[in-house]
């Protein structure tokens, strides 16, 4: 049996969504005969893979980076899995849509009483105008909403798609993609 190729992938989020897919615990090791993980924070790999058979992509869109990491990801990947609620509708990120990017930018970096307050150039990516969930940007085939998802609903998600078969959640038809 050939193992399918897994990857996850981090945006604007916590890690939250990554920290349930752990607690999976054992089941792990259920899904370790059926997969390998070849892309993710939890491994050393620097770059996306070409041809990856299911991403899970934690996190909204929300910089520069994040646009084209999902973009390329999108591009080498058969099933794109938009996994919690900032993957889903760009949840807690999206916050700063109602004041936007550069009055974000200033309180963090402007405002306070700092020695020398700057906009970062080198470190941070820079920020989109407004934060995007993941179907927005490109098209997503299964939505795991949750903040985070159960560690249950990601472990049936996954075993589903390695088997073949249809999740039982969210589509991209549920969200208009």
């Amino acid at each position: 049996m050939t193992k399918k190729r897994l990857a996850t992938v981090w945006l604007d989020g916590c890690s939250g969504c990554h920290m349930s897919f752990l607690d999976i615990d054992e089941r792990l090791l259920l899904l370790a005969d059926k997969l390998d993980l070849v892309y993710s924070p939890l491994v050393d790999q620097k770059t996306f893979p070409d041809k990856v058979d299911i991403t899970l992509v934690e996190g909204a869109v929300s910089s520069e980076e994040d646009l084209h990491k999902i973009q390329h990801i999108r591009a080498h990947t058969r099933i794109l899995v938009a996994f919690g609620d900032c993957a889903v509708t760009g949840n807690v990120p999206s916050l700063r849509n109602s004041v936007g990017a550069e009055s974000v930018l200033r309180r963090a970096y402007m405002e306070p009483d700092l020695i020398n307050p700057q906009f970062p150039t080198d470190v941070i990516p820079a920020l989109l105008p407004v934060v995007r969930p993941v179907h927005a940007v490109v098209k997503v085939d299964v939505h795991i909403p949750g903040c985070p998802p159960s560690a249950d609903t990601i472990f049936s998600v996954v075993s589903d798609l390695l088997s073949g078969k249809s999740p039982e959640v969210m589509t991209s038809t549920h969200f208009g993609a």
